[in-house]
């Protein structure tokens, strides 16, 4: 699949580590262009197979299969209207966690999510799916987090778009957990407020946490 991710931070450097791996063509935009070739510079030894990797303008979001907002909440809302049409059909992928500075409340409204607020920004057509944002961008580095693969929890109202994220998701090495619609965006965000604020108190966890279901085989 062709997978382009808007933002050049952390986040983006897991998730294009795990595409690549999944042997996807990736390619990385980003308001500041330098960045995002520094980015590729880093990346290309970790292509394998027909995986490949490059830096371009926004114009990239034209050919890709997927589409991954890797930047914080408010500039994925301003992102995904902004883009307008180019995105009508495609596949978005929100990784955003709305939270406050301090870690201590969401920053959305009761009964919504940053996913549903996205969905109400984009153009008709467009197929939002949350995913990722209970994954640390060093452990989706790694891909584990002491020899436990990660899940990626998935949410969407079109059955076909979580399906091609599970894809992604499996290429890459995880394990996809489909929780279904997209109003469960809520539940997603909201633990992940919890699992963030883990990080920074007394004996955190160091950003290298993960959220694990675990059950007995069928």
């Amino acid at each position: 699949m062709k997978i382009t991710i808007v933002g050049a931070g952390n986040m983006a450097r897991g998730i294009a580590t795990r595409a690549l791996a999944g042997g996807h063509t990736v390619t990385i935009t980003a308001k500041d262009p330098g960045k995002a070739v520094r980015l590729v510079d880093e990346l290309r030894g970790h292509a394998t197979g027909e995986g490949r990797i490059a830096a371009a303008d926004a114009s990239a979001v034209d050919t890709a299969d997927i589409v991954v907002l890797a930047v914080p909440f408010d500039a994925a809302k301003q992102l995904a209207a902004a883009y307008g049409e180019r995105l009508s059909g495609k596949v978005l992928v929100d990784i955003s966690n709305p939270v406050d500075a301090s870690l201590d409340a969401l920053v959305v409204a009761p009964g919504t999510s940053a996913a549903e607020e996205i969905t109400e920004a984009v153009a008709p057509g467009t197929r939002v799916v949350k995913a990722f944002n209970t994954t640390f961008a060093t452990t989706l580095i790694a891909g584990e987090v002491n020899g436990t693969v990660l899940d990626v929890f998935i949410a969407g109202d079109d059955e076909a778009a979580r399906k091609q994220v599970a894809d992604l998701v499996t290429s890459g090495g995880l394990n996809p957990v489909d929780v279904g619609a997209l109003r469960h965006a809520r539940e997603l965000e909201g633990f992940q407020l919890l699992h963030m604020a883990l990080q920074i108190r007394e004996a955190g966890h160091g950003w290298a946490s993960t959220i694990k279901i675990v059950a007995p085989e069928p």
